[in-house]
């Protein structure tokens, strides 16, 4: 009887966040990814359901998490947590599946001020703890993005040897702190969180926490309104790993980059390990302290760029093999091909592309004319992502050259306006900065890249002929 109440509670439980989550959500939204979620058990406050894939869980925490906390804190309430079961079919009946459970996170609270308690005893704070004694502080680590779950390629291969570095020894590497930045989708937050992983395995005792910039100026404005500054400072200060995203999130605000500055101070001096990601390097920050940047600057900054063809092959590959989907290595090859953009794209087309073969096509075998069909929807040709790998690759068919040629210290003419023009084609089609073009085509300046753009405009406005092979080949470039 008891267990009657229990299946009973939960599946109430879980009906009123359907309910909430079919009136804020877009229909296609919540039919694709709520509908199919089974609810399995309510215990103590922790909600366990059940999704389809790991892809399913990765995809809810990543897209979902603010409205399915906000829902549970409000359904729930205090204390909701969130718990993931992944059962893989490879039967008929569900139980002859692989289960595996993946923790979800907790719905953070804004606990009330209770005035009446003395400050020895609580400190209002957002990772509040009792004298000098942190108690369970929440590295706010995501377990799914590990180092094992991340793939190692041309495009990241310095950030990810210094954060196994710094993994291994943080604080006491020429890598503090690690500036990690790059174009969104690029895995920067996967990276960090695998760094941070590493260290709690390596170090238990170490305090870890990764937070966003964001989180960090509402902590920060909170501390203001509650007269708390100085408890604020001094958690931060016991920090042995700090782990800030989007630092850029910054800009503009002085008394926020003020009390960081001081942390970050204290830190360093201390031998502790910082870690922070950006959208840009230091120098293209604005609204940012001098002083700040020049500490941004003590450490590495590295960029993580666009992944060429063998980065998303193997990222495909792996995300399918963790899943245990049987996908053939033609599918495989066809979205790596057709799918040059960033890492969230990648595994879009393969959430959209399981998606399609469970719940639309009867959990059908994954087909090339499936992938084929997602790809269109998802990449327009007249607007397919142009990488300037795929730019050297057709800018040296055109000339008869190799790449090695294309990209070597020769002055011969042809291959001068061969580099020129895959240099003004890289600015023209991709969203890289000048300073990325120079250095990915023969490790120039990005002065070369202004050089090479003025001299092919030049010629395009006095060569009739040059006019029409620079058609040519951007008209292959979209194919």
């Amino acid at each position: 009887m008891q267990n009657e109440m229990i299946v009973e509670k939960h599946e109430q439980v879980w009906m009123k966040c359907l309910s909430i989550f079919k009136d804020n959500l877009p229909e296609s939204a919540y039919k694709t990814w709520f509908e199919p979620i089974k609810p399995l058990a309510l215990l103590d406050g922790v909600l366990t359901i059940q999704v389809p894939s790991a892809y399913f869980y990765e995809f809810l925490e990543e897209k979902f998490a603010d409205i399915i906390g906000k829902t549970l804190f409000r359904v729930i309430g205090e204390g909701a947590m969130l718990e993931y079961k992944v059962v893989m079919d490879r039967g008929n009946r569900p139980d002859e599946g692989k289960s595996v459970v993946y923790p979800g996170r907790n719905i953070p609270v804004q606990q009330p001020v209770d005035k009446t308690q003395h400050a020895d005893n609580i400190i209002r704070n957002p990772f509040a703890y009792i004298g000098s004694m942190p108690l369970n502080i929440n590295p706010r680590l995501n377990t799914n993005n590990s180092y094992a779950n991340f793939i190692e390629g041309k495009c990241n291969k310095v950030a990810y040897a210094a954060g196994k570095s710094i993994a291994a020894a943080p604080g006491t590497t020429p890598f503090n702190p690690l500036f990690v930045y790059g174009e969104s989708g690029l895995g920067k937050t996967h990276l960090v969180h695998a760094i941070g992983l590493e260290v709690k395995e390596r170090f238990p005792d170490k305090n870890v926490l990764y937070v966003s910039a964001n989180q960090f100026v509402m902590q920060y404005t909170q501390s203001i309104v509650n007269k708390t500054h100085n408890d604020f400072l001094n958690f931060y200060q016991i920090i042995d790993v700090l782990i800030i995203d989007d630092i850029h999130e910054l800009s503009g605000k002085t008394g926020t980059q003020n009390t960081f500055f001081h942390i970050f101070n204290h830190l360093h001096q201390n031998n502790k390990q910082l870690i922070m990601t950006s959208d840009k390097p230091p120098f293209q920050l604005e609204g940012v302290e001098q002083r700040l940047l020049s500490r941004f600057k003590w450490g590495l900054s590295s960029e993580l760029e666009m992944p060429d063809y063998v980065t998303r092959k193997d990222i495909l590959t792996k995300k399918a093999y963790r899943e245990g989907l049987d996908i053939k290595p033609e599918v495989i090859d066809y979205l790596a091909e057709n799918i040059s953009g960033n890492v969230r794209e990648l595994e879009g087309a393969l959430i959209s592309l399981v998606a399609q073969s469970a719940f639309m096509s009867g959990n059908k075998e994954i087909t090339l004319d499936m992938a084929g069909d997602i790809v269109s929807k998802l990449v327009k040709t007249s607007n397919r992502t142009i990488s300037i790998e795929k730019i050297e690759e057709v800018v040296c068919q055109h000339y008869n050259i190799t790449k090695d040629v294309l990209l070597s210290k020769s002055r011969k003419r042809e291959v001068v306006v061969a580099r020129q023009m895959a240099m003004y084609l890289a600015k023209a089609h991709t969203k890289n900065s000048l300073q990325i073009i120079g250095k990915r085509i023969g490790d120039r300046d990005h002065a070369t890249v202004l050089h090479a753009c003025k001299a092919i405009n030049n010629l395009m406005e006095t060569d009739k002929n040059f006019r029409e092979n620079l058609k040519e080949v951007e008209l292959k470039l979209k194919f």
